[in-house]
């Protein structure tokens, strides 16, 4: 007989499985609120053969697409234990040469700018579809149906500067009580009509797609409405971990979503009139009410995952250089994860208020939500042929090529299904990520126009240190750390510093901050710092993707490697170059409006002082101008 204890609530794996509960499948498990209405809504009355091809399909896309594709090969492709389409994207670009690299970066940051449009239409769609339910307790309810969900919405959006900690502890529990409701629901449902357990069988999907192929492939892009928050899964797996969202998966939320799809199909094929909204009414009349309740508070919290989910893919690419400094602010002192992006915040807000009022239902929303989410999927699986074929050999190696080209395959079918609908709302998250994408790949380039300008006319640093020991300026008491964008070459700090005030202070530090391809640098490899001169040291900091830098505290870990470096900070100035970008007007406009952008994005980017966090008043700002 086995000793091992039974998994309580208290045990730290029990609260690894509910909190993934909360936080990975908020979006996937709230998805049986519409898919089924959608799919069918081209059909009055469904017969058997229709209900039951539909919910074969649906159910072996679960199977290949969650369970095998993101469950089972995805998550193996991590960033030191980090995933999510820019972790993705470092690791495929990673011993990569110049134009792969690049391709590889234009596909992260497509699936990047697709997210966001994922972020905007998640929170009206769930909302809106949760609140929708009070239109089958009553019709006279249908006018407020918008109301209700602009004010849930903004009460979500406006609590994002308080922080999810309080809160985020019970998403968990909710969204267990949300699944098990879920599964007894379907189970009810499916023994009036066991039947519908017939469409386990793939032979149904098969004939289906075989009596017609053409309405099968619009039926894809209603049907991939069942996977969305797929991704999730894959993007939260730093926080909880590959086996946590495993188990969690096939152990819960698997099954409770297969048994309420095919209850509702069960529903349909003794009532084909439900399907006006066959998930409310899984529910007997007496529980009607308390399931509305519950499905606004369990779309509420998928909502929450998709906000945050667009404040962590901020910082990264802020951190990868493809998007100007924005304000993080810290709303937990325990968990770095936990951050609130006040910009992102109120566009997101302003987007989704938009989309709910400009649509008005879920049913609309539909077709616009299963193009961001095809299009992001599509993205991974394009990565993930570069990264997972890469690190095996031999047999195994063509297993995983096989694998992939059938999941890109799917990804195709599923996309350009959706493709079909752009006239219908897919045009939205198309508009949003061709706009997001330019942004980052203008912001990416002009960085490094700038970066390659500064390389050409700098001079390098050791020898013009060493011209200054053997005539030095006239020395002033403390310690100036210079910021510093290239390693080795003279920042434009010191120049103009010598060139006005005429003084060089007794001791000079030059400090570079990098970021890796990986998401987090371990304290103990951070810092590496080469002696210039007799009075000058050269410090090269590196943060991972997923860190914020701190310079103070860099500053502080190099005091105590350099005993001969005093920065004691009342003693310590910073200098940092403030660039001011000027475009060249000579150009035609066709030329030089991607110029105008970069230089628009410059300017309204967060202070270097507030983003490394250097106290304002120890910074001596010099400015200069840059023509691009």
């Amino acid at each position: 007989m086995s000793t091992q204890k039974p998994l309580d609530s208290s045990s730290p794996q029990a609260a690894l499985l509910i909190g993934a509960l909360g936080v990975v499948y908020g979006d996937i498990g709230t998805s049986p609120l519409y898919t089924m209405k959608v799919a069918l809504s081209g059909t009055s009355s469904p017969d058997v053969e229709h209900i039951l091809g539909m919910l074969s399909m649906l159910f072996w896309m679960l199977i290949l697409v969650v369970s095998l594709k993101y469950v089972t090969c995805i998550l193996r492709a991590d960033n030191r234990g980090e995933g999510g389409t820019l972790a993705l994207m470092e690791l495929a670009m990673r011993g990569r040469p110049g134009k792969v690299r690049w391709r590889l970066a234009v596909l992260g940051l497509m699936g990047a700018a697709l997210f966001y449009g994922d972020s905007m239409i998640t929170p009206a769609i769930s909302v809106l579809s949760a609140v929708e339910g009070i239109g089958i307790v009553s019709h006279r309810l249908d006018a407020w149906v918008v109301p209700i969900a602009v004010v849930v919405l903004l009460a979500l959006f406006m609590v994002q500067s308080r922080g999810t900690g309080t809160v985020g502890r019970l998403f968990g529990p909710v969204m267990l009580v949300w699944f098990l409701v879920l599964g007894a629901l379907g189970a009810w449902r499916v023994t009036e009509q066991l039947q519908v357990l017939q469409a386990i069988n793939p032979i149904w999907a098969l004939r289906f797609i075989g009596d017609a192929p053409w309405e099968t492939f619009l039926a894809l892009g209603a049907l991939v409405l069942a996977l969305t928050g797929a991704e999730a899964l894959y993007a939260d797996m730093g926080h909880f971990g590959g086996p946590t969202i495993r188990r969690a998966w096939f152990a819960l939320v698997l099954p409770a979503l297969v048994l309420c799809y095919f209850g509702q199909g069960a529903l349909l094929l003794s009532d084909p009139s439900a399907i006006r909204n066959p998930f409310f009414l899984l529910a007997p009349d007496w529980g009607l009410i308390p399931l509305v309740g519950l499905a606004t508070v369990a779309t509420v919290i998928a909502s929450q995952s998709v906000i945050s989910g667009a404040f962590s893919v901020t910082r990264q690419a802020v951190q990868l250089g493809y998007w100007p400094r924005m304000v993080i602010q810290h709303t937990s002192a325990r968990e770095e994860g936990q951050i609130y992006l006040p910009r992102v915040n109120w566009l997101l807000l302003l987007a989704v208020l938009v989309l709910t009022l400009a649509f008005g239902s879920s049913d609309s929303l539909a077709h616009a939500y299963g193009f961001a989410v095809t299009g992001t999927m599509l993205m991974t699986s394009l990565l993930a042929f570069a990264v997972l074929p890469r690190a095996s050999r031999g047999v195994r190696r063509v297993a995983w090529l096989a694998l992939i080209t059938l999941f890109l395959l799917i990804d195709v079918l599923l996309f350009t299904s959706n493709t079909l609908k752009l006239h219908e709302g897919g045009w939205l998250p198309l508009v949003v990520g061709i706009v997001l994408l330019t942004l980052m790949v203008t912001w990416k380039q002009g960085r490094q126009r700038i970066h390659d300008t500064l390389a050409g006319d700098h001079q390098p640093l050791v020898s013009f240190m060493e011209s200054l020991e053997a005539y030095p300026p006239t020395r002033v008491p403390g310690t100036a750390v210079f910021m510093s964008m290239i390693v080795g070459t003279v920042p434009p700090a010191l120049l103009h510093n010598l060139k006005h005030n005429k003084v060089l202070h007794e001791q000079a530090l030059f400090l570079t901050i990098e970021v890796a391809d990986e998401p987090y640098v371990p304290f103990d490899e951070r810092v590496r710092v080469e002696r210039v001169s007799r009075s000058s040291w050269q410090a090269t900091a590196r943060w991972g993707f997923k860190q914020e830098p701190n310079v103070p505290q860099v500053v502080e870990q190099i005091a105590q490697e350099v005993q001969d470096l005093n920065l004691e900070p009342m003693q310590t100035s910073y200098f940092l170059s403030r660039q001011t970008v000027i475009v060249v007007r000579r150009l035609p406009w066709h030329q030089s409006w991607r110029r105008h952008l970069f230089a628009f994005m410059a300017r309204n980017a967060s202070r270097t002082t507030r983003f490394y966090k250097i106290p304002p008043n120890r910074v001596v700002e010099m400015g200069m101008q840059m023509e691009l």
